[in-house]
């Protein structure tokens, strides 16, 4: 269910964040989907259960999934509007993302065709790995 890259420079708490919230943004967890306890996660990914925690916390935070005592975390009900402070953090993450694309050589017309094909990803519900 999960690919973690041991190798990556990325936190793994980091990619689970990232792979969890691509399968709720195209509908492969639907809202009110229970997730694998952190105990069950953590053995499957061969992973210490302080950085699922983490990763459940953090996207707890960030409002893509809740927590009940006693019987687990859940995916939110369908996305609310973004918060604004959701929006800022995009905005952010994106202007880097686009800055080092551009250094990397990637012109407008490049970017304005992933945008479109992350578009129509998102309308047929596919995702990307």
């Amino acid at each position: 269910m999960f690919e973690l890259d041991v190798r990556s420079r990325k936190p793994i708490y980091e990619q689970l964040m990232d792979k969890i919230k691509e399968m709720i943004m195209y509908g492969i967890l639907k809202p009110e989907e229970q997730l694998p306890s952190v105990r069950s996660l953590s053995t499957q990914l061969t992973v210490n259960p302080n950085t699922i925690q983490k990763a459940y916390r953090e996207l707890e935070r960030e409002g893509y999934i809740y927590s009940q005592p006693g019987k687990g975390s859940f995916v939110s009900p369908e996305q609310q509007q973004p918060t604004q402070a959701q929006q800022i953090d995009m905005r952010e993450r994106l202007l880097k993302l686009f800055a080092e694309a551009i250094y990397l050589g990637f012109t407008k017309e490049d970017l304005q065709k992933l945008y479109e094909q992350a578009i129509q990803e998102q309308e047929r519900g596919h995702h990307h790995d």
